[in-house]
């Protein structure tokens, strides 16, 4: 894909609607690039959805400001800004930036450096990647490995921040959906690679996921670190509440 042309005025725009969102809260700004028909591009700000407190982390682009968009015209790129940040992305960007096909314009605030992101085809590595809820989480690289791995596309679910908190069992609800079945406790259960583990971690229910590697290794993203490679054991099985596997993995006898 090739870079996006961005004229001076859309610059300007962009950088202006990023300060107004800046010196009025330190928030991010987020906007979309828009193709009119007959009359060029055109930036259109749109409202960012994300938690006040949240605000220098992260947006949430408003969905009808992205359908009004495309009711518009054609949607050319996607743009925010990065409070008090370099315009460099992180992590979740450039997966966004990945499952949108679009040039992503990143703008750092106060300087109005804009950088721009383009789609490589290219996944994030399993380990290191940064945490962003939702985005780039503990269910999401139970996606990557089984995709990377195993070429099995799990669903994509929709999660609030603090699910766990708010009587929701995201993982207890869908897992069947997502092609698991329970096969028991982490006691008394031959651990098997490609297994998800869930656990309840400073939560009454199961919070967390990970997956079982060959060698007895347990890929997991826990939130506020960066994605590891753990020895399975110790804390993360007493606070393993049931072990998954996926329908695709049963054996004929199980399957039976």
């Amino acid at each position: 894909m090739t870079p996006y042309h961005l004229r001076p005025s859309i610059a300007q725009a962009i950088v202006d609607d990023a300060r107004r969102a800046y010196e009025a809260a330190g928030r991010e700004s987020c906007g979309l690039i828009v193709r009119l028909p007959g009359h060029g591009d055109a930036y259109r700000p749109c409202r960012n959805l994300a938690r006040h407190e949240a605000g220098q982390e992260r947006f949430i682009l408003d969905p009808a400001a992205w359908a009004a968009a495309e009711d518009e015209g054609e949607i050319v790129a996607v743009v925010h800004s990065h409070p008090d940040a370099p315009a460099h992305p992180s992590d979740a960007d450039r997966v966004m930036c990945e499952r949108t096909g679009l040039p992503w314009l990143i703008v750092s605030m106060p300087s109005g450096v804009i950088l721009q992101t383009l789609p490589t085809g290219q996944p994030l590595p399993l380990v290191g990647r940064e945490f962003h809820h939702g985005v780039v989480d503990c269910y999401t690289i139970i996606q990557d490995h089984y995709a990377q791995e195993l070429g099995i596309a799990l669903p994509h679910f929709e999660r609030s921040d603090d699910w766990w908190l708010k009587g929701q069992t995201l993982y207890r609800d869908n897992f069947a959906q997502a092609g698991f079945v329970e096969v028991g406790p982490p006691t008394g259960t031959t651990l098997r690679p490609h297994d998800v583990v869930l656990m309840c971690i400073r939560s009454s229910v199961e919070n967390h996921g990970g997956v079982i590697l060959e060698g007895g290794h347990l890929l997991h993203h826990l939130w506020g670190r960066l994605s590891s490679r753990d020895v399975w054991g110790g804390y993360w099985a007493r606070h393993t509440t049931t072990v998954l596997r996926h329908r695709q993995l049963l054996g004929l006898a199980e399957a039976a």
